[in-house]
Order: structure tokens, then sequence, then C-alpha cells
């Protein structure tokens, strides 16, 4: 790190968490996109670093004719998996960064989502819109205000619909980012929501991370007028050679403390 940046816990406001999320993004895409790529492929929907993937969960049901929008996009690997399989999808991202890697494997596969850049606090889409949304750790964390991300997702929601993501499970919060054994060691109360913040050399933020608690994730839920179906832990695979996402999703933090939690909800049909 830099003299003068710093990592730490701080609170900042809405346009800063914005900024910092678009310049952090922009400036990593070609870094992410080339660290992770084959992990994620071209034509893949994968929900998490411990390897789950759509084909054989089946969270969002047959997506056969559906109008699918994905959030927080990155380079739309998930929503290129859904056209393969008869849907219709909308991504989109904050970063164009994360866009330009997106048009570059639309080109690349011959498998074409349509693009937008817009703001996952605000969806750029008319009310009861699309029949399923969904996002693959885009987004949740990285708005100050994930509850009116829910109440966006289920405005453009069709009743009937679902609303599935993934995040970081929220018990990660309470452990250091390490993957050896300091990381099994509580470090910070889980019930801290201050932001984790990177600071460049300037002052200004350049990555934040917001934290809330599953009590606050179904109240976000429910609050928006969705059913919680279901909330999975995907249990880190057998395989040795299975990847490790980054220093801090390793096989031996993976074995005890879960890594992902994907939360499944509908839109109710009866008001």
């Amino acid at each position: 790190m830099s003299a003068g940046a710093s990592v730490g816990r701080e609170w900042v406001t809405p346009d800063e968490t914005r900024v910092a999320q678009r310049a952090h993004w922009d400036s990593t895409a070609d870094d992410y996109q080339s660290e992770h790529g084959e992990f994620l492929g071209d034509v893949r929907f994968v929900w998490c670093p411990e390897g789950l993937d759509e084909a054989d969960a089946h969270l969002l049901g047959d997506v056969r004719g559906l109008r699918i929008l994905e959030v927080g996009c990155g380079a739309a690997q998930c929503g290129r998996w859904l056209v393969s399989q008869g849907a219709s999808v909308v991504a989109f991202d904050l970063s164009m960064g994360q866009l330009r890697h997106a048009v570059r494997l639309n080109q690349r596969s011959g498998v074409r989502v349509s693009l937008v850049a817009a703001d996952a606090e605000a969806f750029p889409f008319r009310d009861e819109s699309f029949d399923v949304v969904f996002t693959s750790f885009g987004a949740i964390g990285f708005v100050q205000d994930s509850a009116l991300l829910m109440r966006e997702a289920a405005r453009v929601l069709r009743p009937g619909g679902r609303w599935v993501f993934s995040w970081s499970h929220p018990i990660r919060w309470a452990f250091p980012d390490d993957g050896g054994k300091k990381g099994l060691t509580l470090s910070q109360s889980y019930f801290d929501r201050t932001p984790y913040v990177e600071t460049g050399e300037d002052g200004v933020p350049n990555y934040v991370e917001h934290h809330r608690t599953i009590g606050d994730r179904v109240r976000e839920i429910t609050a928006a007028g969705l059913r919680l179906v279901d909330v999975i832990e995907p249990e880190w695979p057998d395989d040795p050679n299975h990847p490790e996402w980054a220093p801090n999703w390793s096989a031996l933090r993976g074995k005890l403390i879960p890594g992902t939690a994907i939360w499944v909800t509908e839109k109710p049909t009866d008001p």
C-alpha cells in the first residue's frame, strides 16, 4: 500500500460510496477479468466462489421465454448463460470498465446480452417490466442503501417473479480477511455496520463495502414487499483443485465458515 493510503472502518456518504465504486471497478476491471475470467467463463452462471452453478441449483427456475434483469453484471457472464437457455436478458453495471469487458465477451462468445450503464440505487426501468431479477455478487454491499436496492428490484419485478441475489455471508464480517489460521479468529463485532473503506493518498475513498446482518437483510426484503423463499449457504467443494478466489477465500476457511449467502425471494401475486 502506498504511503498515505489507508484501510479502515469509517462512515461515508452515498455519493462517496458511488464515486469510489465506479473508480475502483473502472481501474481494476482488466485485472479482475484477467484473474477470474477462466473461473467465470464467457457463458457461465456461477453464484459464488464456492462454485455453485445455476445449471445445477435452478434457483431462478425455468427461464425460457422470460425477461430477466442482471444487477451489477460485471462482464455479464451470468446473463449470457441465461440467454443461452432461452431468456431475454438486460444487464447493467455502474462501471464502464466492466461493461467494456461485457461488450468484448458478447463479441467473443457470440451470445449477446443488452447492456446498460446504471446505478443500483436507481434502476432505469419501468415498474413490473421483468420476470426475474438477480445478481451474483454484484451491487449488494457496494451501495450505501441496500434497502433501496431491494425496493428497486421489487418495483421492476412482475408479481410472481423472483429476485435472487448472492453476497458474502454476513458472518464473514467478524473475521479478518485472511485465508490462514488468523482468519479463523474473531476480530470485531458482527453487529458493527461501519463500512470498510480503502482510502487513497489523496484522502478520498477508493473502495467501500457495506455490511448488513442476517436480520437486517430479512427486514430489507420484507419491507420491499417480497417474500423470503430460501437462503442457501454453499459449502466449500471437496475438490482439492478448486481455485481460491482470493486470499480470504481459502479451503481452510471455506470448510469452517460460510462464505456466501444466496437469498431467494418472490414478489407475491396478491397485493
